[in-house]
């Protein structure tokens, strides 16, 4: 399992802000570039109330991922999937239009291609339900 320093140390701040956005009752949540897995953990235990469904596009990241949830044994955190975010809404794991209560992104912005921006953002008008959250970090 990987574990950067930097999810460590911010894990505990943006929970405190998603926490704002995560109403009672059960909550559809999509992370893209969920990275090692750790920030998927930490907040899938502390909202059980969520579904969480973690991604990345690095094979490594998504055994990570898996280690972690394995570790955790988390019953509301999906299995982790394969979603290159630049590709169209269609290939994200499945997930239907207007689905999502929230859709999470934390530090991948500033480090991917633009068009990884353009298809976070195009994925989240279509799959978020009315009054859902995009979520971004970094």
């Amino acid at each position: 399992m990987q574990a950067p320093a930097a999810a460590e140390r911010n894990k505990g701040p943006i929970l405190a802000v998603l926490r704002e956005y995560a109403a009672p009752g059960a909550l559809r949540v999509l992370e893209v570039g969920a990275g090692a897995g750790l920030h998927a953990t930490h907040f899938a235990r502390a909202l059980p109330q969520t579904r969480w469904q973690p991604s990345d596009i690095d094979p490594r990241a998504l055994r990570s991922i898996a280690a972690y949830a394995e570790a955790m044994r988390l019953p509301n955190m999906l299995p982790p999937i394969l979603l290159d975010v630049s590709q169209g809404w269609e290939t994200w794991g499945g997930t239907q239009p207007a689905t999502l209560d929230l859709l999470i992104s934390i530090n991948m912005m500033h480090i991917t291609e633009l068009r990884c921006t353009e298809g976070l953002f195009k994925g989240a008008g279509v799959l978020l339900k009315p009054g859902g959250v995009l979520f971004t970090y970094g």
